[in-house]
């Protein structure tokens, strides 16, 4: 059966999601950015109930007793635990909402990564319905971040975006509304915090943990040797010895440790270009490619990628609320965005 957008529905209090497997944003129609919290739950198993949720919940990572456990409920952008991931919308819709109840449900627009199934699509939207929701329209997160970046995406102009997520990476190419060539892989931010934390243990003998590897690439990760050398003290426990042992590591270090990545995320990239249709991809070489996500802040990225694939790079202005932002405009109007949405039918009364 069709929907309708219904001219009552634009008066309720709809709700743009970027639904990542690090963190959630929340966007809320005519209050902006309004929730930008960890995907993290723990849970009591002895009780099956939720202890904690988004801040509060990624701070007891790794100092939880053995009965409660924090666990994300996405795993590489699909949903892994979808009950807890139900816990997590409805603790967002209800936040979002300043906690008061309302007699109708948001409208709730969600971003996911390109190449989700129908059955993985159909859970999101299970998950938000059952969180709240009045009814659910979902974006591929490239389109969402694309629209976020108010980029043409519904003209007859390629435009190619990469989005570097915590769990995936999206690479697209759109034009008039919709993807023509894209691809999902899994070299996304938690996979260089891998790469740092087994470099470590193979090159220095000493284990760290994922925050420590997180906060180690924020601070000096870089692809691209820098003018001024960066380097920053490391503790973890050493292998041999089992004790506590502090080192340091350089900005050569870490670009060492995430080498094989980034070969990797090159190799995506080349694929989806191969896969572009000439005239748009004669678009993409004029205008170049627009990074968003987490992963956009990497030291030297647009630099590296511009020079290995031939095309001019940029980054996104706030490439972290990209995509949400994105949602927030298709909640604020849907009618202009009707061909971008996944799976739904969707008609727009005239007038």
């Amino acid at each position: 059966m069709a929907k309708k957008f219904s001219k009552n529905s634009l008066f309720s209090s709809d709700i743009g999601i970027d639904l990542g497997t690090a963190n959630t944003l929340v966007y809320v129609r005519g209050r902006g950015l309004v929730i930008n919290e960890p995907s993290v739950v723990t849970v009591n198993d002895k009780t099956g109930q939720v202890v904690a949720v988004g801040k509060d919940a990624k701070a007891m990572i790794g100092k939880t007793p053995s009965h409660i456990r924090a666990v994300r409920p996405l795993s590489h952008g699909v949903i892994s635990d979808f009950e807890v991931t139900e816990e997590l919308l409805a603790y967002l819709i209800h936040k979002a909402q300043g906690g008061r109840s309302r007699m109708l449900g948001p409208r709730v627009v969600i971003g996911v990564p390109t190449g989700v199934t129908n059955v993985e699509s159909r859970a999101v939207r299970d998950a938000a319905m059952n969180a709240g929701a009045r009814e659910v329209y979902i974006l591929e997160e490239p389109m969402a971040g694309a629209i976020g970046c108010k980029l043409p995406v519904t003209e007859a102009v390629g435009t190619m975006v990469l989005d570097i997520g915590g769990g995936t990476t999206d690479i697209a190419v759109i034009a008039l509304g919709g993807s023509v060539a894209g691809k999902s892989s899994q070299v996304a931010g938690d996979r260089f915090n891998e790469n740092i934390i087994d470099y470590v243990r193979s090159e220095f003998q000493l284990a760290i943990g994922e925050k420590t590897a997180e906060d180690t690439k924020v601070a000096i990760g870089a692809v691209l040797p820098l003018g001024e050398p960066l380097s920053r003290a490391v503790r973890g426990r050493d292998l041999a010895t089992g004790l506590p042992r502090e080192i340091t590591l350089t900005d050569t270090h870490v670009r060492d440790a995430l080498a094989p990545s980034l070969d990797a995320l090159m190799e995506a990239m080349k694929e989806v270009i191969e896969a572009t249709p000439p005239e748009l991809l004669s678009d993409v070489l004029e205008r170049g490619v627009t990074v968003f996500g987490g992963g956009a802040l990497l030291r030297g990225l647009p630099e590296l990628l511009s020079k290995m694939l031939g095309v001019p790079v940029h980054v996104a202005s706030d490439p972290l609320t990209a995509v949400v932002r994105g949602t927030g405009i298709v909640t604020e109007d849907p009618r202009p965005w009707v061909d971008t949405f996944m799976h739904e039918e969707v008609i727009i009364p005239k007038g």
